[in-house]
């Protein structure tokens, strides 16, 4: 059974999920395209981080920053490889936009890579449309933006 839960991320076998989302994208893209946020980044005030676990091991986590004016930004998806295709990124994201709700959130934006076609579609099937660059990045070939507008 599936159990997403708001965790910190300091927690031993969440920085273990970390690194493996690390190593992936560093995998896919030079150094210096890397946007992604450690483990003490992800434990500010302003950041809700979740977990998602199945018989009490981390198989998967998403995080949402919580912006000004209403926004919020979704960082860190990302499931185990082996657990991929079974709908657990889905709830991740499905359980943050409910979390944002409840902050008050309105519209979430995202940026992820062009070489990551599997999630490209996953925040396409959520509902997410492709936009420019927002808050602090720049427009970049490697780069793809997204928004969704929570009612």
């Amino acid at each position: 059974m599936l159990l997403i839960t708001r965790e910190k991320p300091c927690q031993r076998e969440i920085v273990r999920i970390l690194r493996h989302a690390d190593a992936y994208v560093d995998a896919l893209y030079p150094g210096e395209a890397s946007r992604m946020l450690d483990a003490i980044a992800l434990s500010e005030p302003e950041v809700r981080f979740f977990a998602a676990r199945e018989e009490g091991q981390v198989i998967g986590c998403g995080a949402l920053i919580l912006g000004d004016r209403r926004q919020g930004e979704l960082k860190r998806i990302f499931v185990e490889p082996k657990h991929r295709g079974r709908g657990i990124g889905s709830a991740i994201i499905q359980h943050i936009e409910e979390a944002a709700r409840q902050e008050g959130v309105r519209v979430i934006r995202l940026e992820t890579g062009t070489r990551q076609p599997e999630a490209l579609r996953l925040y396409e099937r959520a509902g997410y449309t492709k936009r420019g660059p927002f808050g602090c990045y720049d427009l970049d070939p490697l780069s793809v933006f997204f928004e969704k507008c929570l009612l």
